[in-house]
């Protein structure tokens, strides 16, 4: 049994602070940027009927997913998670360095991000999407890491070794649900995509990356949903799924779908 006792905040100077969930958020955007340049690069030595992006084009694209992960994280953990606290306290909604942020929020805000960059540049949306697929599982890790200090989003009671006692668990040993999903949806799934596109080539495979990623996010989120503690003013919704679990089970079925149209559109070509 471990006693949960990391400090949220990593330098206090009373009139300012920096917490490791920023530092989570900035660390995982500038990491996942210099590794999707590295993958653009191995991608420009492609020799087969491939046009890849533009390193200048993802360096500007990069403004739009800062947005789209902040804006739409932010969002999406208001509309989904608590949005009824948040009608009666609008102001905390600014107040990101408390925490509460949404995957499927931020996911769909760094969609709508590249859906209008993509636009902008007549550029296939798909092209900046399998980038973003194969870095994003390192600001996942980051985040659940982040989770982890900030004491929140526990886990479900345990007796395991490992179970920790959170500040705000009640005085009882829970799993750290954080760090599962650390591992599976950051370091598993990071291997898994990245094999995928670039030892099985499927980076010059327009969408696949994509589909995989959702499709592959979608049951390690469902599988660690398991062994987290559902939000005590949302419990479990038709009296079996947390939130969680039903935004990824929606999440399961996109990716389905992009690879069904891609095939289909394949089939017609």
């Amino acid at each position: 049994m471990i006693v949960h006792s990391f400090d949220p905040v990593l330098i206090d100077l009373g009139f300012f602070q920096i917490r490791w969930y920023s530092i989570a958020y900035i660390l995982g955007i500038i990491l996942g940027w210099v590794y999707a340049v590295k993958i653009i690069k191995k991608t420009q030595n492609n020799t087969q009927n491939f046009e890849p992006i533009k390193r200048s084009d993802f360096d500007d694209l990069v403004i739009y997913l800062v947005l789209g992960i902040i804006l739409g994280g932010r969002l999406g953990y208001v509309i989904f998670y608590n949005l009824e606290y948040y009608i009666q306290n609008s102001f905390e909604i600014f107040k990101l360095w408390q925490g509460g942020m949404s995957f499927h929020g931020g996911l769909l805000g760094v969609i709508v991000a590249i859906f209008i960059f993509s636009k902008n540049k007549n550029t296939n949306f798909f092209k900046y999407s399998d980038i973003v697929a194969c870095v994003a599982p390192i600001g996942i890790f980051l985040g659940r890491i982040a989770n982890f200090i900030n004491g929140e989003l526990f886990g479900k009671i345990s007796t395991l070794p490992w179970a920790v006692i959170f500040p705000n668990g009640g005085n009882i040993a829970r799993h750290p649900s954080q760090i599962y999903e650390a591992i599976l949806e950051g370091l598993v799934l990071f291997i898994l995509i990245n094999f995928l596109a670039l030892k099985k080539h499927l980076i010059i495979k327009t969408g696949y990356v994509s589909s995989f990623f959702l499709i592959s996010y979608s049951i390690l989120r469902i599988f660690s949903e398991n062994f987290r503690e559902p939000d005590q003013h949302l419990g479990y919704l038709f009296n079996y799924f947390s939130m969680g679990t039903l935004l990824s089970i929606l999440t399961l079925i996109s990716g389905f779908l992009i690879i069904f149209f891609i095939k289909k559109n394949e089939q017609n070509n």
